[in-house]
């Protein structure tokens, strides 16, 4: 055997070198670190166990070491000594195999379960490993993301496994599923019209996190922020998961889709104080956690039972690394930060003014360019939307949600709120020269109903996650259309099929980066489940049959996002905040008469007029909440020239829209609208 050499402590993680690896870890409080390498993932015995020298092989707060020998897939993990003192929040257990928190790869034996990683004893039999893995071992042939501009994104919110699991998806059963699997959809996301794909957590997580008989299926329990989640690679060998999940980037790049990776960096999968042992607890628990009381007790802003320490130096730098390895490595083209108000507060969690964090990630130059979206709130309260720090940053816009809904199902007073949403929401980002496109229009994603269930279902029926239905959002700001659930009423599904497409459209026409959930498109559903973060089954995924079903609002989607796709950019590239761009858009707000509108809280309508002059092209937007069909003026269209007629979500398919350019004019100056529908109508372009 030869001997052990003292290494270097930078970089940390495992990177190879001529003859070996050199591996690098951060514990400021260990007394004692070992390497532990394994020739396969379920192997109890370790193939080989070297104990570092805490004089020759410690730099300040590093332990290292150069492992001659060692190469691309070799498994390893640490075993790290140190008082168990969890009162002062040293939770040092060498009984537990620990992942690597810099590790570009994991490997998930199948006998694996938290539970072994949990109280006393050893677990080495069933404990995840972190993989070697050489980044510069892969041909991109020529790849990089593609920055695109936000006036022309599209972002569809999905999940890899529940994209191409279901038997209808056509997929092989083999790559039913996973990242190879994605890739074998591409043409039909390309046909929608999407321009990036948000991907639901692909960081590694813990699959078992979850209530008995139930599985992490979301994903938002991660256990390492450097490696793709093996579980969605067809392929087996270690380095599989890594060279899988390049490829997909790979071709979807190919296809002019970019990669938004939706990752979380608010909490981890070892929970609170019962919580398994899996990595950061072990090596390092007060460096990487929140904690109160003396260190006793996590504290959790997260909702799943801790708070990473975002803003302690050395986890700071630990995420931006992470982002920057994607970026660089992965050639990831964005991120959306769950909870992201939480990389807001400080080691004690009060909300700082100027997060050292989100300073970091904003103004790293590496980052440059890259998509960054925040989820602008946290589970404790903290809300941020509108004022999150920086200027790079979009964010999931709530109020946009919430208060569309809230207008399709006639809530009082809600006119003026969604008036505000459709122009990019000024009332909300009109402050600080804000760029016309900061925020994410959505009314549904992942987290609550899906766009079906929106209009089927007043309440959430969770019965099936195992918590008496006391989980997931009771305000959910649903109406079912007349009857709760499925129905054979071919009045009440007529007007659900409406509601859906007026989502659609005002998702796709308002000012802002629209978003769409998987399957939204083709009237996914979850019967009724508001939460479905547990199940691995139909509840959850694509059911392709949908798409003949559904055809007329798979149809609408599609074309609307095509004339999306048209929209002018110069706007973006002069970097025009949106207050201007509103005042260059000469607006002018109507009623059922001109120039009348009206905002009172007994309102259901409203129209808008505005002047799009880069694209010579003028619209007229009805907007009909009532529910009874309503007469509206119409100005006189410039030039002469008739408006035409693009949408009316009140006539069947294929007339509820039309071809841009087969719009047929409309001859009168007045236009009934029916009963909650949304009318654009349009001259010039």
């Amino acid at each position: 055997m030869q001997p052990l050499i003292a290494g270097r402590p930078s970089p940390l993680g495992a990177t190879v070198l001529d003859g070996g690896t050199n591996f690098s870890l951060f514990s400021r409080t260990a007394t004692g670190v070992e390497l532990v390498f394994f020739d396969r993932e379920g192997d109890a015995r370790p193939a080989r166990v070297v104990a570092l020298d805490p004089v020759k092989n410690r730099t300040y707060h590093y332990w290292h070491a150069f492992v001659p020998g060692v190469g691309p897939g070799q498994l390893y993990a640490y075993r790290v000594h140190g008082p168990n003192e969890p009162e002062r929040g040293l939770r040092f257990d060498p009984g537990k195999l620990l992942l690597d928190p810099y590790g570009y790869g994991v490997s998930v034996p199948k006998n694996y379960h938290p539970d072994a990683a949990r109280g006393p004893g050893d677990n080495a039999a069933t404990a995840m490993k972190s993989v070697v893995v050489e980044p510069a071992a892969y041909d991109w042939e020529g790849d990089a993301p593609l920055r695109r501009p936000s006036a022309r994104t599209v972002i569809y919110e999905m999940h890899v496994r529940g994209f191409t699991r279901h038997p209808s998806s056509g997929v092989p059963e083999q790559t039913r599923g996973t990242y190879a699997g994605l890739v074998e959809k591409i043409p039909y996301l390309k046909d929608l019209g999407v321009t990036a794909v948000e991907l639901l957590p692909v960081h590694a997580f813990d699959p078992h996190a979850a209530p008995a008989g139930l599985v992490n299926y979301w994903g938002y329990q991660t256990v390492s922020y450097f490696a793709p989640h093996p579980q969605y690679s067809s392929r087996r060998d270690p380095l599989g998961p890594v060279t899988e999940f390049r490829d997909m980037v790979k071709a979807l790049h190919r296809a002019g889709i970019e990669v938004i990776l939706d990752v979380v960096f608010n909490h981890t999968a070892e929970g609170n104080h019962d919580g398994p042992t899996l990595c950061y607890r072990g090596i390092d628990n007060p460096t990487y956690y929140m904690l109160e009381d003396g260190g006793a007790r996590y504290a959790d802003y997260s909702g799943c039972g801790n708070t990473v320490n975002a803003n302690h130096p050395v986890v700071r730098r630990m995420i931006v690394d992470s982002l920057r390895y994607w970026v660089t490595e992965m050639h990831v083209d964005g991120f959306r930060f769950d909870l992201a108000s939480i990389l807001s507060r400080d080691p004690s969690g009060r909300p700082l003014p100027n997060p050292p964090v989100l300073w970091d990630i904003e103004s790293d130059p590496e980052l440059a360019g890259t998509k960054l979206i925040a989820e602008a709130w946290d589970a404790a309260g903290l809300y941020q939307v509108g004022s999150f720090v920086g200027d790079a940053w979009k964010e999931w816009n709530g109020r946009f949600r919430d208060d569309a809904r809230d207008f399709f199902r006639g809530a009082a007073g809600s006119v003026g709120r969604f008036a505000d949403r459709l122009l990019g929401s000024h009332e909300v980002y009109g402050h600080k020269a804000r760029e016309a496109e900061q925020s994410v229009n959505f009314v549904t994603c992942h987290d609550g109903f899906t766009l079906n269930d929106l209009v089927s279902y007043n309440d959430k029926h969770n019965d099936a996650n195992g918590e008496q239905n006391r989980d997931g959002a009771n305000d959910n700001r649903s109406w079912n259309c007349g009857a709760e659930g499925p129905t054979g009423d071919p009045g009440v599904e007529e007007l659900r099929n409406r509601q859906v497409k007026n989502f659609h459209a005002v998702t796709a026409l308002a000012l802002g980066v629209p978003m769409i959930l998987m399957g939204d498109e083709v009237r996914r559903t979850q019967g009724g489940n508001n939460n479905a973060y547990c199940h691995d089954n139909e509840a959850n995924w694509f059911d392709w049959s949908l798409l003949e079903k559904h055809a007329d609002v798979h149809r609408f989607v599609k074309l609307l996002l095509a004339r999306r796709l048209l929209r002018d950019v110069t706007h973006e590239e002069q970097r025009t905040s949106l207050t201007a761009l509103i005042e260059q858009a000469n607006k002018a707000w109507h009623g059922v008469k001109l120039d009348q509108p009206d905002w009172g809280p007994d309102s259901h309508s409203i129209a808008v007029g505005a002047e799009l002059r880069k694209e010579k092209l003028f619209f007229h937007l009805i907007l009909n909440g009532f529910w009874g069909p309503l007469e509206f003026e119409l100005p006189r269209p410039a030039g002469g020239v008739p408006w035409r007629r693009w949408i009316d979500t009140a006539l069947p398919s294929p007339d509820d829209i039309v071809e841009w350019t087969a719009a047929p004019p409309v001859p009168d100056s007045t236009y009934r609208a029916g009963a909650r529908s949304v009318v654009m109508l349009f001259t010039g372009g």
